[in-house]
C-alpha cells in the first residue's frame, strides 16, 4: 500500500465539497514515548486510510498530535481502534463545535523532531510535572479569583478573533516565542495563580510543566482547551466566558463560541472575524476578510495578487518559483498590504 496521498489537493478539495458524507472532526494529542516514530507513522497511515480518516498528524519520539475527520458511520469502529492501541489509548478526543464534515480533504502524517515546536530542551525539566487540569466550571471560578493571572497560550492571529475575558494575550507569531516573553512578564508574580488555556490543551500541557520548573507555584490549565470548554458550556449550561471565535487549524479556520465579533476586516476595517488564505498560491497570506472585500478582491489580499491570479497558470508558476510558503500560512496577518491589520 502507498503510504502517502498521490492525488492533486485541489481535486480532493472539490470532491469533499461535493460530498454529502457525514464526518466528525476531532483533535487529540498524547505524550507517549515512541521508539520508532517512522514505523508508527506508517502503520497509522495504513490503519487510518482503511478507516477513511482524513487529517493532519504529527508524530515524534515524544508522541502524537492530531487533527482529523472520521466518517460518522465508522466512529464507533475508530473509538475501538483507539482503545485497543497501546500508544493511543487514553487520549482525550476533542469534538469540533461547528462541524460541516469538510475540515480536511486528505490524510497527511509527518514525522517530526517534536509534535509541538516549543524550542525547549525537554531533558532540562520534568515534562510530566504538569499543571492542574480544570473543568470549564472550575476554570470559570478560578478565573474570577483576584489572585489569578489568566493567560492565552496561542498566537496573535488566534487571539485576535477570540479569547477569554480579561486574558493576557501576548502578541506573538509562535508558541516558542511566547514562553520566554511570558516568563519575563510574570517574573515577579510567581506566587499568583497562573491559569492557562489554548485551543485543545497541548500547548498548556508543555507550558505548565515548563513554568513549574521556572518557579511558578500555582499552575493550572484548561483541560481539553477551548474546544472542550465550549462543549461543557453547551451541555451543562455553564456561563460562557469566551468571546468570539476559536481559531482552528483546518479548512474551517474557526468555530464560533459566542456571537461577539471582536476583530475587523483587514482590508476595509468593518467588524469581521472570518479568516481566509489569499487565493494567490504564491502568497497564501492568512488574513481576515469580509464578504464584500472577498468579492472585490476575488479572495485575494491585494490588487497585486488579484492581477497575478488572472495570469496564465504557467506565468503564475514562474512568479512563485522558489517560494515555499508551507506552514507559513499560519504566521501571517501582519503584511503591509493590509490596511487594517492588528
Amino acid at each position: 500500500m502507498i503510504l502517502h496521498n498521490r492525488v492533486n489537493g485541489k481535486v480532493l478539495k472539490e470532491k469533499i465539497k461535493a460530498s454529502d458524507e457525514k464526518r466528525i472532526t476531532l483533535s487529540f494529542y498524547k505524550y507517549v514515548k515512541l521508539s520508532d516514530p517512522q514505523n508508527f507513522r506508517d502503520k497509522l497511515y495504513h490503519d487510518y486510510s482503511h478507516l477513511g480518516i482524513f487529517g493532519r498528524i504529527y508524530v515524534a519520539h515524544e508522541g502524537i498530535n492530531a487533527q482529523i475527520s472520521v466518517p460518522a458511520e465508522r466512529y464507533e469502529e475508530y473509538e475501538e481502534y483507539m482503545s485497543n492501541s497501546e500508544e493511543l489509548q487514553g487520549a482525550h478526543l476533542n469534538s469540533a463545535i461547528e462541524d460541516d464534515g469538510k475540515s480536511f480533504f486528505k490524510l497527511k502524517i509527518q514525522v517530526r523532531k517534536k509534535i509541538l515546536a516549543d524550542g525547549l530542551n525537554d531533558t532540562s525539566f520534568d515534562v510530566t510535572n504538569k499543571g492542574v487540569h480544570l473543568t470549564a466550571e472550575d476554570f470559570n471560578k478560578l478565573a474570577e479569583d483576584p489572585n489569578t493571572i489568566l493567560l492565552d497560550m496561542r498566537n496573535h492571529y488566534e487571539t485576535e478573533v477570540g479569547h477569554f475575558k480579561n486574558a493576557i494575550c501576548p502578541d506573538v507569531d509562535t508558541f516558542r516565542e511566547s514562553l520566554p516573553i511570558i516568563e519575563n512578564m510574570l517574573e515577579d508574580k510567581k506566587d499568583k495563580n497562573l491559569l492557562m488555556y489554548c485551543t485543545g490543551g497541548i500547548r498548556c500541557e508543555k507550558a505548565s510543566a515548563y513554568y513549574k520548573h521556572k518557579g511558578f507555584k500555582n499552575v493550572f490549565q484548561l483541560k481539553g482547551g477551548i474546544i472542550e470548554y465550549a462543549r461543557q458550556v453547551n451541555e451543562q449550561g455553564i456561563e460562557n466566558k469566551f468571546i468570539g471565535k476559536n481559531f482552528v487549524f483546518d479548512e474551517r479556520l474557526g468555530e464560533r463560541i459566542s456571537d461577539d465579533v471582536i476583530s475587523h476586516c483587514h482590508q476595509c476595517g468593518k467588524p469581521c472575524d472570518d479568516h481566509t488564505n489569499c487565493k494567490n498560491d504564491g502568497c497564501h497570506l492568512l488574513f481576515i476578510q469580509c464578504k464584500e472585500c472577498a468579492e472585490k478582491y476575488e479572495g485575494c489580499c491585494s490588487e497585486e495578487c488579484v492581477d497575478i491570479i488572472h495570469l496564465p497558470e504557467e506565468e503564475q508558476k514562474k512568479i512563485r518559483q522558489g517560494i515555499n510558503k508551507g506552514r507559513q500560512v499560519f504566521k501571517k496577518g501582519r503584511s503591509e498590504k493590509l490596511t487594517f491589520k492588528k
